[in-house]
């Protein structure tokens, strides 16, 4: 079974980081288990993100949410890849948002672009607080690990405060076919439902093989892996809820528990009712943290 690689690991609520790095190597299609936020700062790049290829800007603010398929296209191998790079534990933000929707910034994202660019005479200094945050996060001294919390919560607000005085603007610079666009709408927002090739051809009046072809083509997988994969994705989320496993199978598109449980043993390497148990449903924390394998 084709699968996604998750790459990088978050044991902590956030963390961020300044990378300048020359002649990567290309990184394959890929998710987190966390939210990502980048500031590009400079480089030849194009970001793909769920089928939609972004051409960066020096300044852009790329925003990742967990379970996305993305990958970074670097278009010149002499040109420094520099950026900041904010990880978010997805539990974090959802406690954040008790006080403050904090999260309306990734919601924008995925309703009007993934990528968005800061505007000239705007109040907000992005780049100052973000620098700010990341070189707090790896300095030392008096109640720095609460300091640390402040400053990106700080970041947040502003961020959000941007969006919603008009500061950011969703990038122009964007390529895509509207037909698979529309693909993974769909199958995004019935998981539950038959999404067979045959269901999702007719749905946007293309034939089977052409569908198949150029969904791999712009996403990197094929639709049965990304099917799957968005499926265990959206269970292993309601796993944190009160609902039993059998109706979450059943939410999820599997049509017996014994073919789901298999399918999320094979990608998460525990049963469903072993993850449920390992998680408690205020406070996400993975196995361990790789600092660079998803700072991409």
């Amino acid at each position: 079974m084709q699968t996604y690689p998750k790459k990088g690991y978050l044991s902590s609520d956030f963390r961020v980081f300044h990378l300048h790095d020359r002649k990567l190597r290309d990184i394959p299609f890929h998710y987190h288990d966390f939210h990502k936020i980048i500031l590009f700062l400079g480089g030849h790049v194009d970001y793909i993100i769920e089928g939609k290829t972004y051409h960066l800007r020096p300044n852009d603010i790329v925003f990742v949410t967990a379970g996305e398929i993305h990958r970074p296209v670097f278009l010149d191998d002499e040109a420094a890849y520099e950026r900041i790079v904010i990880y978010i534990a997805p539990d974090f933000l959802r406690r954040l948002d008790t006080r403050a929707k904090l999260s309306q910034c990734f919601t924008e994202a995925r309703e009007h672009g993934s990528v968005m660019h800061q505007l000239p005479n705007r109040s907000h200094d992005l780049l100052f607080h973000m620098d700010k945050l990341e070189k707090t996060a790896h300095g030392e001294g008096f109640a720095n690990g609460l300091y640390t919390e402040i400053l990106f919560i700080e970041f947040l607000i502003l961020l959000n405060r941007s969006l919603g005085d008009h500061e950011l603007k969703t990038l122009d610079a964007v390529s895509y076919d509207p037909k698979i666009q529309e693909v993974l709408t769909y199958i995004n927002e019935h998981l539950a439902d038959d999404l067979s090739i045959a269901v999702l051809a007719g749905h946007v009046f293309l034939s089977r093989y052409y569908l198949m072809k150029k969904f791999k083509a712009d996403t990197g997988y094929s639709l049965h892996a990304y099917i799957r994969n968005k499926r265990l994705l959206f269970a292993r989320d309601q796993l944190r809820t009160g609902k039993s496993v059998t109706e979450i199978s059943h939410l999820a598109g599997f049509r017996d528990y014994s073919t789901f449980s298999r399918a999320f043993h094979a990608l998460f390497h525990c049963s469903p009712k072993e993850w449920r148990a390992s998680h408690e449903p205020a406070g996400y924390h993975s196995d361990a943290f790789s600092s660079r394998s998803s700072s991409f």
